[in-house]
């Protein structure tokens, strides 16, 4: 069955009477602010400027310096960045009560710099990290700071033990997958940003949701064109555009 395409007008129109909505973002979002896709021509699995195994557990915990070349690369990316339109249209939502939560596929801290505060990071992010010895909590601002003094940051417990940021690598479980299906199932409307839904099992969730899926991306989205599921082959922020001048027409 082929999806359905929705106009922002009735796209605006879904999220005001939802009870229960929900976003899922993927690298879409931001590829639009600057940060290039892992996967893209530009990214670091077809870069060759990185080792392939540097989000592979394993080869981090026998050498972790490859994987903070790539963070220092990215963080000074994402310096020089802002939150897209689309993001902070979520952080808006969010504030005015017509968004539940976020959950996302993007490890980078756009939608926390955007001022998101429920945000479930699938693949996990660079928001908090933990000593791999002691097992300490750090904040971003935290690591950031060891980083710039140090090239692999390390606690100062008395084992040293490196700080890893708490991004999900290969070789460890999604943490936050329990989660996410939770919100998957319980919601009522999902807006699904920038994600062709091809990496899993991330992209499994628009399945579980009972309610309408709106998925909203530029290229090929693969999914099963079912009822209720709405595909819209548009850029975000021009899109997003036209629905908040719906959403938000009649209050600032």
């Amino acid at each position: 069955m082929e999806s359905m395409t929705l106009s922002a007008e009735d796209c605006a129109a879904l999220i005001r009477q939802s009870a229960r909505t929900v976003a899922m973002t993927g690298a879409g979002i931001s590829t639009a602010a600057g940060i290039p896709d892992f996967r893209g021509p530009e990214g670091i699995y077809s870069s060759g400027r990185y080792d392939q195994r540097v989000f592979d557990i394993d080869y981090f915990c026998q050498d972790p310096s490859e994987f903070f070349r790539f963070t220092r690369d990215m963080l000074e990316i994402v310096k020089m960045l802002e939150p897209t339109f689309s993001h902070r249209l979520l952080a808006r939502m969010e504030a005015k009560g017509l968004l539940e939560a976020i959950i996302t596929q993007n490890i980078d801290p756009l939608h926390h710099l955007a001022g998101s505060k429920c945000v479930v990071a699938a693949h996990g992010d660079y928001s908090t990290g933990h000593c791999m010895a002691c097992g300490r909590r750090y904040t971003y601002e935290e690591m950031v700071a060891l980083l710039e003094r140090m090239d692999i940051p390390r606690c100062d417990c008395a084992a040293g033990g490196v700080i890893k940021p708490d991004v999900i690598f290969f070789g460890e479980m999604l943490r936050e997958m329990p989660r996410a299906e939770q919100l998957a199932r319980s919601c009522e409307l999902m807006l699904v940003l920038g994600s062709s839904l091809v990496v899993y099992p991330v992209a499994l969730l628009p399945q579980l949701v009972s309610g309408t899926v709106v998925v909203v991306n530029k290229g090929d989205v693969a999914i099963p064109g079912e009822p209720d599921m709405y595909v819209v082959r548009q850029d975000l922020d021009e899109y997003f555009g036209e629905v908040a001048g719906h959403l938000f027409a009649d209050c600032p």
